[in-house]
C-alpha cells in the first residue's frame, strides 16, 4: 500500500493512478468503483467533457482546472478497467496518442517543411487519417465516424466525409431549398413516427446548412441556449419585481417582457 503517495499533494499523475488502482482493488477498494464497466462509466465521461466545454464557454478559468481534472480521471478510470481486464494500461494509452501525434505532424517532428498553408496542412492531415482508417480496414467513406458523438456533430462529420468524394451541394442556396423542402414534408407528416423521421431529416439538413455557412451547429445551439436562459431569467426577474411567478402570468405578458429583455440586450450592445 503506497499511502505516502496517496497523501502527497504534489504526487501528480502517479498519485492519481495509484488512487484509481486502490479504488478498484477487489479486496479493499470502493464497491461502487469495483462494479463499474466501460459502458456504465461512458456517460460520465461524456458529461465531464461537456462540463469542460461549459467552463470554457463561460470563461470560468477558476473552474477549468477542476473540470479538466474530472475529465482526466475518466481516462484514468477507463485505463484501469482495461488493465484489470488484461487489455492495456495507462502507459499504452499515453504512448498510443503520442505515436499518433508524432505521425500526424511530420512537419514538426519529422523532416517535412513547416512552410505550408493551413489548407495544405489540412489536406495532409486528411491523408494521414485516411491511411490510419485503411490500416483499421475501414473501407467505406463513412466508416469510423463515432456513433457516440453528439448527433449534430456526427451529422457534420458524416457530411464532410461525403463531401470529400463529391457528394455535396455546390451552392448554399441549394441547401436552403432543401431546408424548405424538408419543412414542407414535416408539415405534411401526420403520424408520430413519420413526424419524427421528417424532423430528423430537417435537423440533418440544418447541420449541412451550418457546414456550408462555416458555423459549428453545436456552438450555435449552445449560444442559443444561453441566450434563451438569459432572456427567460430577465422575464422571471421582471415578474418577481411584481411579486409574481411565470406560472401566474399569461403568455402575452411573458412575451412582452421577453421583447423588452431583447430590446435591452440589443441597446446595451
Amino acid at each position: 500500500m503506497r499511502d505516502d503517495l496517496i497523501h502527497d499533494p504534489k504526487g501528480g499523475m502517479p498519485r492519481l493512478r495509484e488512487i484509481m488502482r486502490r479504488l478498484r482493488d477487489p479486496q479493499t477498494g470502493c464497491p461502487w468503483d469495483i462494479e463499474q464497466t466501460f459502458a456504465s462509466i461512458a456517460p460520465y465521461t461524456i458529461e465531464e467533457a461537456y462540463e469542460v466545454a461549459d467552463a470554457i464557454e463561460r470563461e470560468a478559468w477558476g473552474e477549468l482546472k477542476g473540470e479538466l481534472g474530472d475529465l482526466l480521471f475518466q481516462s484514468v478510470f477507463h485505463a484501469q478497467m482495461a488493465e484489470d481486464a488484461g487489455l492495456f494500461n495507462f502507459d499504452d494509452v499515453a504512448n498510443a496518442i503520442a505515436d499518433k501525434m508524432v505521425a500526424r505532424h511530420p512537419h514538426v517532428f519529422g523532416d517535412e517543411s513547416r512552410d505550408k498553408s493551413a489548407e495544405q496542412q489540412t489536406r495532409d492531415w486528411e491523408t494521414v487519417k485516411a491511411a490510419e482508417r485503411a490500416a483499421k480496414d475501414e473501407k467505406g467513406v463513412l466508416d469510423g465516424v463515432a456513433l457516440g458523438l453528439p448527433a449534430l456533430t456526427r451529422a457534420v462529420k458524416l457530411q464532410n466525409r461525403a463531401a470529400r468524394v463529391g457528394f455535396d451541394w455546390p451552392q448554399t442556396d441549394q441547401v436552403l431549398d432543401k431546408v424548405a423542402e424538408e419543412m414542407a414534408e414535416l408539415r405534411e407528416a401526420t403520424d408520430p413516427a413519420h413526424r419524427a423521421e421528417e424532423f430528423g431529416d430537417l435537423l440533418f439538413v440544418m447541420a449541412n446548412l451550418a457546414r456550408h455557412l462555416d458555423i459549428d451547429p453545436e456552438d450555435a445551439l449552445r449560444a442559443a441556449n444561453l441566450k434563451f436562459t438569459r432572456r427567460f431569467g430577465a422575464v422571471e426577474a421582471a415578474l418577481a419585481e411584481q411579486g409574481r411567478h411565470p406560472k401566474d402570468s399569461t403568455l402575452e405578458e411573458m412575451d412582452a417582457l421577453w421583447d423588452a429583455a431583447k430590446r435591452t440586450e440589443k441597446a446595451s450592445g
